[in-house]
C-alpha cells in the first residue's frame, strides 16, 4: 500500500511541474507578442538610416564661377551634396586634362565653343551640363577713355585661343578697325591671318589670356573676357564690349558618363535657379549676365 502511494505521489509531482513549465511558455509567448506589437517598448529599437552626403570636386575660376558656387553651396548642402571646390587664379588647359584624368567632377570656366575646340584639338568629348552666365569680352584701356581717343598705330592685346581670339576680332570689325574674312563667321574661329583688312592702322598682339591683364600697361588697349577684369579688380575704362546677345555662356563641363549624376544636375538646377540670376544681376552690373536658357 506504501508503494502505490509513493508512485502516486511521483505520478502528481511530475503532472505539476508538466503543467508549470507550459504555463511558462504560455507566457513567454504573451510577452513576445505584446513586444511584436508595441515595438516602442523595447528601448534598444534603432533609429531609421539618416541621408547619405554626396561630394563632388570642382575647378572655378576665382570671378564670378567661384562666387557663384559659394553662392549655391548652402543649398546643395540641404540637399546631401558637399561640394569640394578646388579654386583656380586663372583656369587653364590643364583644367580640363584634370576633369578628363577624374581628378575632378566638374569645371567652370569655359564657354562651349572652347571646350568643342579643346575636344577636337586634345581628342576627347567632355559635355556641357548647362549654360550659367555670359562674361562679355571687352576693350579697356588705362591710356584712352574712349574709342574715338585711340590713335592710329595703337598696339591692342587680345587672347590667342581660336574661340576668344575671334570674340576680340569680331568686335575690332564691330567698331570699324578692321574687316574679317566672311566665313569666319561660321566657323566662330579666327586669328590674325583671317584679317581681310586693316580700316584703322593697328598692331594686334596675340597672347595667352592670362598673360593679357599683367602686361596690361605695354598696350594702348586691351581686349579680355569681363571676369578676368573683375578678378583683378582693374580700374581700367570700358572702350566697348559685345553686346548682351553673345552665344558664349559660361558652362558646367563634366566627363560624358557623369552628364545624368545626380549631383551634377542639382549643381547646375542650383547655378540656373532665379535666385542665382538676380543674384548675377544684381552683382555685376552687366559685367556679367544670366544666360540666356532653352525653355
Amino acid at each position: 500500500m506504501k508503494k502505490h502511494n509513493v508512485i502516486f505521489i511521483i505520478l502528481a509531482f511530475a503532472l505539476a511541474l508538466s503543467l508549470l513549465a507550459g504555463c511558462g511558455k504560455e507566457g513567454d509567448s504573451k510577452k513576445s507578442s505584446a513586444s511584436q506589437d508595441n515595438p516602442t517598448s523595447n528601448s534598444n529599437t534603432n533609429p531609421s538610416p539618416s541621408k547619405e552626403s554626396i561630394t563632388i570636386k570642382g575647378i572655378a575660376d576665382l570671378v564670378p564661377h567661384s562666387e557663384l558656387i559659394e553662392f549655391v553651396t548652402p543649398k546643395l548642402a540641404e540637399q546631401g551634396i558637399i561640394i569640394v571646390k578646388l579654386v583656380a587664379t586663372a583656369a587653364d588647359n590643364t583644367t580640363n586634362e584634370k576633369l578628363v584624368k577624374g581628378e575632378i567632377d566638374f569645371n567652370f570656366f569655359q564657354h562651349e565653343p572652347y571646350l568643342k575646340e579643346w575636344n577636337e584639338v586634345n581628342g576627347y568629348n567632355l559635355v556641357n551640363a548647362g549654360d550659367i552666365h555670359v562674361e562679355p569680352i571687352t576693350a579697356y584701356s588705362d591710356k584712352y577713355s574712349s574709342k574715338e581717343d585711340i590713335p592710329d598705330n595703337a598696339v591692342v592685346a587680345i587672347p590667342n585661343d581660336g574661340t576668344n581670339e575671334y570674340r576680340a576680332l569680331r568686335i575690332l570689325e564691330e567698331n570699324g578697325f578692321i574687316k574679317l574674312n566672311p566665313e569666319t563667321a561660321t566657323s566662330l574661329s579666327a586669328s590674325v591671318s583671317d584679317i581681310e583688312e586693316y580700316l584703322r592702322p593697328i598692331e594686334i598682339i596675340e597672347l595667352d589670356s592670362a598673360q593679357i591683364i599683367p602686361t596690361k600697361d605695354d598696350y594702348d588697349f586691351f581686349i579680355t573676357n569681363t571676369n578676368k577684369a573683375l578678378e583683378a579688380k582693374i580700374t581700367s575704362a570700358k572702350l566697348f564690349s559685345e553686346g548682351s546677345d553673345s552665344p558664349y555662356a559660361n558652362i558646367i563641363a563634366v566627363r560624358e558618363e557623369d552628364l545624368n549624376n545626380p549631383a551634377i544636375v542639382a549643381l547646375v538646377k542650383a547655378l540656373q535657379s532665379e535666385d542665382v540670376r538676380q543674384y548675377i544681376t544684381d552683382t555685376y552690373n552687366g559685367a556679367v549676365i544670366p544666360a540666356k536658357l532653352d525653355n
